[in-house]
């Protein structure tokens, strides 16, 4: 049997040249890793041939889609160019993979199918080609869309799909499809409720105080502190568990050594930056720009050397049964596998990752230095939290819902805030508009708390609505007004649905892949 190609769908739905151009380039990629493996490998090379070109597609599939979780906020808060975001994100994504993508990896990922149900070597090779082809042409669809979908969960579906195709029901492990199916809430809600607490920490204790700059000097510092903790947490954690395997406790303290060094280092600093802008908040959040760069880069590292695997785990599971003629849960990963996933994750992001970019950046709700700044604080302190509860979660469904969760809290925070402002308005009903005005200049000036006890006194005294003659139909419809909708619904519902559906749609690809492959290839 020989096999001279393998199916190559386009990555995304592109037009005009500039599209061909990137199809040629994702063509020659793949071109040249089945003719390296044809070149470097005889014996039974048809097979690491067809499944090496499949594991680039799905490295070019998880840089177009994936990636964007990691440079996104910071893309579309300004504080990285797009061009800028792709180059620091291929490199790291590159140097995450090839330096702390470790020796071994597991064939199977999250151990969702049973090897000992599928011993036949050959039938082994097939199912995990169907299941890798599977969760790429998933992703393909999912970028096409501009849907932000889990990489995991993607090879996760066609593992299960093409493993029940070769099993039988009996060869999957249906607790932890349950686990898996439990991070589809948990991911999101964990992430949305973290990035809005520390947007509303930011705004109580800085963007809502009378003298910004004053409340910057004090807690800016404290809150790249805890940034330096949380990211070289995660990174010792998650980035470098391949290579150097630390307990929590260990972690913990590297990160409050990076936490109390960046503490010092950023006071001065943000003292400066402080005393040289304006009492607003352009000059707060240019104090998290920097940050925002550095984030971008640690997480496309930690990205680079956990979900490579994604694309490399069936693949080098294939090198292991053709070399060595094992069906293991564990594979060595060689020199030449991790290459094809890095380039193929750098490569995929730089041609067809600027659409899913901008769609986490600005496609769902509009994202300033701040909130991207808490988008990347529970990206990483909710994957240390989980961790340690033994929560599956997903880190693109925690970004995503991350930004959900500021741009719902700014939702509420405004329609709060236009009820107040109604509120003066009408207790100050009939009155001169002179009055009004420096009122309401007077409540803008003001702290939080003094807002709270302005409004509370207007409300509690007997003039408060008394010339108010709104019916209850017009008082629904203000209600309606203050409800602005700073998330956009058809994200929402977009995104949520991919999600829903990835797992199983990925499944009965790489079932119906799997079905194909043996009535055309297996006896």
């Amino acid at each position: 049997m020989e096999l001279k190609t393998a199916p190559v769908p386009e990555l995304a739905a592109k037009t005009g040249g500039s599209g061909i151009i990137h199809f040629g380039i994702a063509l020659l990629f793949l071109l040249a890793t089945a003719l390296f493996i044809h070149l470097r490998l005889t014996e039974a090379s048809h097979y690491l041939m067809v499944a090496a070109v499949v594991g680039g597609y799905m490295a070019l599939n998880i840089g177009a889609n994936d990636v964007a979780n990691n440079v996104g906020p910071a893309v579309g808060s300004k504080a990285l160019t797009l061009g800028g975001a792709i180059l620091i994100a291929a490199i790291f994504e590159a140097a995450g993979a090839l330096i702390a993508g470790g020796d071994v990896v597991g064939t199977i990922k999250g151990g969702i199918i049973d090897t000992a149900a599928v011993p036949d070597k050959e039938v082994f090779i097939w199912l995990m080609i169907a299941a890798l082809l599977a969760g790429a042409l998933w992703l393909n669809i999912a970028t096409a869309a501009g849907a932000p979908v889990s990489t995991t969960h993607s090879i996760v579906g066609g593992v299960l799909g093409a493993g029940i195709a070769a099993g039988g029901w009996h060869a999957a492990n249906w607790g932890q499809m349950g686990q898996i199916a439990a991070s589809w809430v948990i991911s999101p809600v964990l992430g949305g409720v973290i990035s809005a607490g520390f947007l509303y920490l930011i705004k109580r204790t800085i963007t809502y105080q009378p003298d910004m700059q004053l409340a910057a000097r004090k807690m800016v510092p404290l809150l790249l502190a805890l940034m330096a903790w949380a990211f070289s947490a995660y990174l010792v954690m998650k980035g470098l568990q391949q290579i150097w395997k630390v307990s929590f406790g260990m972690a913990t303290l590297i990160g409050l050594g990076f936490a109390i060094g960046t503490y010092f280092i950023t006071r001065p600093r943000v003292a400066a930056a402080a005393a040289r802008g304006e009492n607003d908040k352009h000059t707060v959040n240019g104090m998290f720009t920097m940050p925002l760069v550095f984030s971008a880069a640690l997480l496309s590292f930690a990205h680079g050397a956990n979900d490579v695997a994604n694309a490399v785990g069936p693949l080098a599971a294939i090198n292991e049964a053709v070399v060595h003629g094992a069906v293991a849960a564990k594979a060595a990963i060689p020199i030449w596998v991790m290459l094809v996933g890095a380039i193929g994750i750098a490569l995929g992001l730089a041609l067809y990752g600027p659409k899913l970019i901008k769609t986490v950046g600005t496609g769902i709700t509009d994202l300033d230095q701040m909130r991207a700044f808490c988008v990347a604080m529970a990206a990483s302190i909710t994957v240390i939290v989980a961790s340690q509860l033994g929560l599956p979660v997903s880190s693109t469904h925690i970004a995503v819902g991350a930004i959900f969760g500021v741009g719902f809290l700014r939702e509420y925070l405004k329609a709060s805030y236009d009820r107040m402002i109604d509120v003066i308005v009408q207790h100050h009903a009939g009155r001169d508009q002179s009055i009004v005005d420096a009122y309401l200049e007077k409540f803008r000036a003001a702290s939080i708390e003094q807002k709270g006890a302005m409004v509370a006194e207007l409300k509690s005294s007997k003039q408060a609505f008394a010339d108010s003659h709104l019916s209850k139909k017009e008082r629904k419809n203000l209600k309606s007004i203050y409800r602005q909708e700073l998330v956009k619904r058809s994200a929402l519902m977009r995104i949520v649905a991919a999600w829903l559906i990835t797992v199983p749609v990925s499944a009965f690809i790489g079932s119906l892949l799997f079905f194909v492959i043996r009535g055309m290839m297996l006896p």
